[in-house]
Parts: structure tokens; C-alpha cells; sequence
């Protein structure tokens, strides 16, 4: 576990962080669709459940959601380990997504749904949780990688 440790550091916490943050959600609002306002009509913490996925597509569909998490985390795992070198951001935005995929997967498997509950009403937005947060991120710094120059990515991190 050596290799690649900004990988599985940022995959380990964020698993952790996503899945207390959903657990206090649960503990502390007594019903779904409770909302706590922390800038009125901006931003709340709001308790839903989600049973599809991104914006709620495919809807109802947690079978084969539950499955595709499974999936998708296995690939990533296989990749990051088989490929030789990634630089720092490749290793983090490919944790950062692995610990999404897992964090949403966890719900999926011993739930049936997802927990989300950042409720940016301003813009009126879906509401999510940190795993969705943690893929965005992830998926932004695995773009910066991507489009750095050579020079920045010779250097090389194991």
C-alpha cells in the first residue's frame, strides 16, 4: 500500500468522511425531507434519499446501480494498481472518485438508496452528498492532470 499512498489515503478518508456525514444526517433529522436552513433560502442540509443516480436518473433502478458502483470501483482499484506511475493529481482525482463510487456504493448495497442532503437552493439545484462532491473533484483534478505541461508530469510520484 506504499505505492501510490495519496490514492489510498484520499479513497480511505474520504469513505470515512462521506459515510459520518451521511450517518449524522440520518441520526439528526428525524424524517426525510426535514431541512435545516444554514443561509436561509441559499443553503440547507435537507434529508433525502436518492434511489437513482446523478440527478436522480435512472430512478428506482438500484440493482443495476448498486452493481455499477462495484464495478466501477474494482476498474479503478485494478487500473491505479497495474499502472506504473501516476503523477500526485492523477492519484488523488482517481481517489478522490474511488472514494465516491465506494461512498455511494456502501448506501446502495446496505440501503437500497442514497442519503444526500447539500441543498443549495439558490440556484436550485439537486440535492447531494460528499461522494458526489468527492467525484466532481476528482474528475476536475484528473482534467488539470491532463492537460498539464510535459515538464510537470515527468515528475512522477510512486
Amino acid at each position: 500500500m506504499r505505492r501510490k499512498r495519496s490514492f489510498w489515503l484520499i479513497a480511505i478518508v474520504g469513505i470515512i468522511f462521506d459515510q459520518i456525514t451521511k450517518y449524522l444526517v440520518v441520526q439528526n433529522f428525524a424524517t426525510i425531507g426535514d431541512t435545516l436552513p444554514l443561509w436561509q433560502d441559499v443553503f440547507h442540509f435537507t434529508y433525502v434519499i436518492n434511489t437513482g443516480a446523478a440527478f436522480s436518473f435512472f430512478r428506482g433502478h438500484v440493482e443495476i446501480l448498486r452493481w455499477i458502483s462495484l464495478i466501477v470501483s474494482l476498474i479503478l482499484i485494478i487500473f491505479v494498481w497495474y499502472t506504473p506511475r501516476l503523477s500526485l493529481l492523477e492519484q488523488l482525482g482517481y481517489g478522490f472518485i474511488l472514494s465516491g463510487a465506494i461512498g455511494n456504493g456502501i448506501d446502495r448495497f446496505l440501503f437500497g438508496y442514497v442519503v444526500d442532503f447539500l441543498d443549495f437552493r439558490l440556484i436550485n439545484f439537486p440535492i447531494f452528498n460528499l461522494a458526489d462532491v468527492a467525484i466532481n473533484i476528482g474528475v476536475i483534478l484528473l482534467l488539470i492532470a491532463s492537460f498539464s505541461t510535459p515538464s510537470r508530469s515527468k515528475k512522477k510520484i510512486q
